[in-house]
C-alpha cells in the first residue's frame, strides 16, 4: 500500500512539472507583450516619450543618463519597450541602435 502512494505522488508531481512546462512553452504565466499596436514600433507619439522613458528608466540608479538615451531612442524610434529592462525585440529600432563601440544605444 505504501508503494502505491509513493508511486501516486510521483505521478502526481511528474504530471504538475509537466503542465507547468507545457504552460511556459505557450506563453501563460509570463510576461508577454503581443500586442504590436501599443508597443511595436511607431506606437508612440513623441510628446508621450518622457513618460514612457520615465516608467523604464524608474528602477535605475542611473536615472538621468537612461532617461536622455531612452527619450532620444524614443523620438527616432517612436516606440519603448515595456518593462524596467529587456523586451528590445519589440522595438527593433530601439534594439539594433547601437554605439560607436557596438554596444547598446537605448537602455
Amino acid at each position: 500500500m505504501a508503494r502505491l502512494l509513493v508511486v501516486f505522488i510521483l505521478v502526481v508531481i511528474a504530471t504538475s512539472m509537466l503542465q507547468t512546462l507545457v504552460m511556459a512553452s505557450h506563453g501563460h504565466g509570463g510576461h508577454h507583450y503581443n500586442d504590436k499596436r501599443k508597443y511595436g514600433p511607431g506606437s508612440l507619439k513623441s510628446f508621450q516619450c518622457p513618460s514612457r522613458c520615465s516608467k523604464r528608466c524608474k528602477r535605475t540608479q542611473y536615472h538621468k543618463p537612461c532617461m536622455f538615451f531612452c527619450q532620444k531612442c524614443c523620438r527616432k524610434c517612436l516606440c519603448v519597450p515595456p518593462g524596467y529592462y529587456g523586451n528590445k525585440a519589440i522595438c527593433p529600432c530601439y534594439n539594433n541602435w547601437k554605439t560607436q563601440q557596438g554596444g547598446p544605444k537605448c537602455p
